[in-house]
């Protein structure tokens, strides 16, 4: 062992240092091959005293041996040395000898490397930059440590502004600060308003002439053009203030602050449009300027901005009516906006200024042609306004553009390879549990294990490799107790193909006779792992199952009752006997009433001889019993369901079945539950899908949780519901209208959609969904602004007729808040938005007639959303004169 190797095996930095130091470059090259096969046999050694001894004194070694600038660079900034470096100093000592232009290579070399990834210390950098004299490097790397670096003065006593003031390269790096991408958003910007933030001193060095004041007010507008998310541009905004510009210095700079206001994010374009209105009024802006501008602003969507540029263009026409040939047509742009109060906003002013186009008729014309972008009831008043000049076609009532019914699709049949039906498997594990292709991975690998057992778990093998579960029983003991509380999906039927969990814990699992969640949609959580755990435990047994008999048909979890029959005939000429729960899940997939299939197919299913036949054949040719009776409770400002007892799922169905059609009571269950896993929720409404209420019933309060609780995910369940079969009746419509005043976006879009397929399907109730949003709204449950928003998501597809009809059942019972006769005199915010809503939808509709308690608000004074927009759906609900 070399003397060199000794030195940094026992981490001895300052031997390595000497030894180094009396060699030349091809005896430092002779040991780089030693010291590479110990950087090998290190990164597989346990991080112990010893190892992070030596690790240092590699890295200083490996960097003085290596004799050409891209292999230094390589070896000090590599990732495995990145916990235990050597010192910037004495890396610097080693490798100060060199040549200038060999150590300015290397300092390009390491500037150029990913700050993120290669993290080579600041110190180490600059000290290469002083040993060799090279220009400072401006890549993002060093960019970062520099301001990592000097932001870490606040350790030592002294402040930002102190460092800044005494670093030499001041100019070239703040030059740089403003091209490096995501540095405006890093904490060093803000901390405080003294010394010690970025912006105070920034703006205080531009003050004092150590930074050129042209160069940083345009670099701070390149910036902001540039463009990028809010929070990156609000340090350099902020800069921007703080350098407190002079009206000269802004005039100069119009076209910049144009293009802002009309196309940076909306803190900038705020500003921008702040820094416009002087030079706009005082005539500095010609008008031509101006109409180009608010062209571009009033085409934005932040309703505050396109106020704001409303009331410009207004002031600006009150000082100049001269200018409204040049004005007028870009005020029109705001016709197109989606809030109708901006749109009559800009409607006003063309009224207002109207009178000065005499004889410009093409003005005109262009005004009557943005006419039509308007909501129905203000193009009525553009159609008086310009039609002696410009004729506007009087808006023409549409109904309901509703999507088509979702087609059902036939489930698609198992993958016919086992290699093909494993990359469906490691598919469902990444991506959760899809209804069918959980369905159809279940089925396959029933199939594939009765036929070669042996070749299916070979194949399953690499797909489920990741799975915690699959390492030795030794290390895992708790794999049974994981698999009997819950099967987890498809796993626990893995599990049990590969022999990872023991026959004795699937048995007790299928032989468990009670619950033990008590949650209100426990019952149907029980009903689809029974059936999973007695597949698992099934493939265990010596009755092995060749399919299974519940498979569904269609994607919606419907189970044509031929596809039944043929199954169960084909049980009988193998002499299997059918799984219980498999076969009861069959019986409630499969449709009846007024969709129950002939009565040829009960006749075969009777003649097949077998009990399960005869079964199936009294289920189909039964009399549907009415649905138990229900009766609506308060439990705080929840308005929740109890049901009775469901009498069809006692007697010959098994237990888990039987508790389904127990009766519920809000009372007995726990609000919190045990059912974390959103993807196992997907199932429930494909235990029943032909008992729509059924379920909905038993997940009321758990979608009730996403308005009153903000929880997450619970009302992706409902557009599932819709697509089901069965009554939808007032379980239903409870969960739409939760779903509808919804915490999260993406559910209340899924409720939306699950609104709309219901009206597709002519199921949808709207007066009874009305009454319940009325009520919710009333309780505090439903939040009128997520109300709003939803619902205006759902007229946004042309639905208005459907919207309007919801709405018109809603309003109604909000008589305090309507009236504005609350509690503190305010009506609840959001509910100006509602109106909106109910407006445009009326309007577009073509609605009539009278609405309780909307007279008395639209006769109130002032002009408040709530008040301007009741006075307009009154408007639209008022008779026309020729009818």
């Amino acid at each position: 062992m070399s003397s060199l190797l000794e030195a940094v095996r026992t981490g001895r930095t300052a031997d390595a240092v000497s030894l180094l130091d009396g060699m030349t470059d091809a005896e430092r090259r002779t040991h780089v091959p030693e010291l590479k096969a110990l950087r090998s046999e290190l990164r597989e050694a346990p991080w112990d005293a010893a190892s992070r001894r030596a690790w240092p004194t590699l890295h200083l070694a490996g960097a003085a041996c290596q004799t050409g600038a891209a292999g230094v660079a390589t070896w000090i900034a590599a990732a495995d040395m990145r916990w235990a470096r050597a010192s910037p100093a004495v890396l610097l000592d080693v490798l100060g000898d060199r040549e200038p232009d060999w150590l300015a290579d290397v300092t390009h070399r390491l500037a150029r490397r990913p700050f993120a990834t290669g993290a080579v210390p600041f110190e180490l950098m600059a000290g290469l930059v002083r040993l060799s004299g090279c220009p400072v490097p401006t890549t993002d790397a060093y960019v970062e440590g520099w301001m990592d670096h000097i932001g870490s003065v606040r350790q030592r006593g002294d402040t930002v502004l102190d460092r800044l003031r005494r670093d030499p390269h001041l100019t070239e790096l703040v030059t740089a600060l403003f091209e490096v991408d995501g540095i405006g958003g890093r904490v060093e910007w803000r901390y405080g308003e003294g010394p010690n933030s970025w912006t105070y001193a920034l703006a205080r060095l531009t003050e004092d002439g150590a930074l050129d004041r042209d160069s940083m007010v345009d670099a701070c507008l390149a910036r902001l053009l540039r463009g990028g998310p809010a929070t990156e541009l609000r340090s350099f905004l902020g800069l921007l203030t703080s350098l407190d510009l002079t009206d000269e210095e802004r005039r100069g700079r119009l076209a910049d602050w144009t293009a802002m206001a009309c196309e940076s994010a909306a803190p900038v374009a705020a500003h921008a449009q702040s820094v416009l209105a002087s030079p706009a009024l005082d005539g500095t802006l010609t008008p031509r300027r101006l109409a180009e501008m608010s062209s571009g602003v009033l085409s934005r969507t932040e309703k505050k901005i396109v106020r704001a540029q409303l009331v410009l263009l207004g002031k600006a026409l009150g000082r100049d009516p001269g200018a409204a040939a040049e004005l007028l047509p870009a005020v029109v742009r705001a016709f197109g906006h989606e809030d109708t109060e901006l749109q009559e906003r800009a409607l006003k002013i063309v009224e207002r200024h109207a009178g000065a186009l005499d004889g410009a008729r093409r003005v005109r014309e262009s005004l009557a042609e943005a006419a039509p972008r308007l909501s129905p009831g203000l193009r009525l008043r553009a159609e008086r306004l310009l039609g002696p000049d410009g004729p506007v076609a009087a808006p023409r009532p549409r109904g309901d553009v509703l999507p088509p019914v979702p087609e059902r699709t036939r489930l698609a049949p198992a993958p016919g390879s086992a290699a093909g039906l494993a990359e469906g498997v490691g598919a469902l594990l990444a991506s959760g549990e899809d209804v069918t292709a959980f369905e159809c991975i279940l089925d396959g690998l029933v199939r594939h294990a009765h036929e070669d057992r042996t070749r299916l778990i070979r194949a399953l093998e690499p797909a489920v490799a990741r799975r915690w579960w699959t390492a030795a029983d030794a290390r895992h003991p708790d794999v049974d107790r994981y698999f009997g509380e819950a099967p987890h999906g498809i796993e626990v039927v893995l599990a049990s193909l590969l022999g990872r969990v023991r026959t004795a814990t699937l048995h007790a699992a299928v032989r468990r006779d009670a619950t033990r969640r008590a949650c209100e949609h426990s019952s149907l959580a029980d009903v689809f792992e029974a059936r999973v755990w007695e597949v698992a435990h099934r493939l265990r047994s010596a009755e092995a199952l060749p399919f299974l008999l519940a498979t569904p048909s269609w994607g919606t979890g419907l189970l044509d009752a031929d596809d039944l029959v043929a199954r169960l005939d084909a049980y009988r000429r193998l002499g299997v006997r059918p799984c219980t729960t498999d076969f009861a899940q069959a019986l409630l997939r499969v449709p009846r009433g007024t969709a129950a299939p002939d009565a040829s197919v009960a006749a075969r299913a009777r003649a097949l001889g077998t009990a399960e036949g005869t079964r199936l054949a009294e289920w189909l040719t039964a009399k549907e019993p009415p649905g138990p009776m229900r009766r609506r409770r308060t439990v705080g400002v929840r308005i929740l369901l109890e049901a009775g007892e469901h009498e069809e799922l006692r007697g010959q169905f098994p237990r888990p079945f039987q508790r389904l059609g127990r009766p519920l009571s809000v009372f007995t269950g726990r609000s919190y539950c045990s059912h974390r896993d959103r993807s196992e929720r997907q199932h429930w409404p494909a235990v029943a899908p032909c008992h729509r209420e059924l379920v909905a019933v038993r997940l009321l309060r758990d979608v009730s949780s996403a308005a009153v609780d903000d929880t997450r995910g619970s009302a992706a369940v409902l557009t599932l519901l819709a697509e089901a079969d069965g009554e939808a009746g007032e379980a239903v419509h409870l969960c739409l209208a939760y779903g509808l005043g919804a915490r999260h976006p993406e559910d209340r879009l899924a409720t939306v959609d699950a609104l709309l397929i219901l009206a597709a399907r002519g199921q949808l109730d709207a007066d009874r969904l009305g009454a319940d949003l009325g009520q919710l709204v009333r309780r505090g449950a439903v939040k009128p602004s997520r109300l709003a928003e939803a619902i205006r998501t759902a007229a946004a597809t042309g639905a208005y007729a459907t919207v309007w009809a919801v709405l018109r059942g809603a309003l109604p019972i909000l008589p305090a808040d309507v009236a504005g006769a609350g509690t503190d005199g305010t009506p609840s915010r959001g509910l100006g938005d509602l109106l909106a809503v109910a407006a445009e939808s009326a309007e577009r509709s073509g609605a009539r007639g009278d609405l309780v308690h909307l007279a008395q608000t639209a006769d109130r004074g002032g002009s408040s959303k709530v008040v301007t927009q009741a006075r307009r759906l009154r408007t639209a609900l008022a008779p026309r004169p020729d009818a």
